[in-house]
């Protein structure tokens, strides 16, 4: 099992790092292209770029964030439960997200398919767009492997209370 965690680390690494690398490049290209229309010659397709980049980036950037526990959750009021209380809370939120994202990646991975099977493309560079679901949907996998891996660990610590 260490194997397959360790394989899914190194998988959030990889995705991390390609997230960084389309934040910088949306950064990039959102600053040529201004340059650009300041001397009439604007880059074609920019608009359709930078908005798969984005969509890469947030989707990329989802497992890491669980992992580090970097999502925002209102602990106002369960902060004054015992740490017992707080691990069942987080398990029992940790469960109805997992079941939200294995459906949302069941979906887009149906969307994903019928896009494929009907040919259709970006208006103007013509990228097929499938692609960047496939993406976002392999990406909602490792998510959710990453909250799988917490409920874990946190069923692991109620038994050992």
């Amino acid at each position: 099992m260490r194997v397959f965690w360790k394989t899914i680390d190194w998988i959030l690494d990889k995705l991390k790092i390609i997230g960084a690398i389309c934040l910088v490049g949306m950064t990039f290209l959102t600053c040529a292209d201004v340059v650009g229309r300041f001397f009439r010659h604007p880059i074609f397709g920019s608009v359709e770029i930078v908005g798969f980049m984005a969509t890469l980036s947030v989707a990329m950037a989802l497992p890491y964030t669980q992992q580090i526990k970097g999502h925002i959750g209102v602990e106002i009021l369960v902060r004054v439960f015992s740490e017992k209380t707080q691990t069942i809370i987080d398990t029992c939120t940790s469960f109805l997200s997992l079941g939200l994202f294995l459906i949302t990646t069941w979906r887009m991975t149906i969307y994903a398919h019928e896009m494929h099977n009907s040919g259709e493309v970006s208006m103007n560079l013509e990228f097929p767009e499938y692609s960047i679901i496939y993406i976002t949907a392999f990406c909602f996998v490792i998510f959710s492997l990453i909250i799988l891996r917490d409920i874990i660990q946190n069923i692991s610590k109620l038994r050992s209370q």
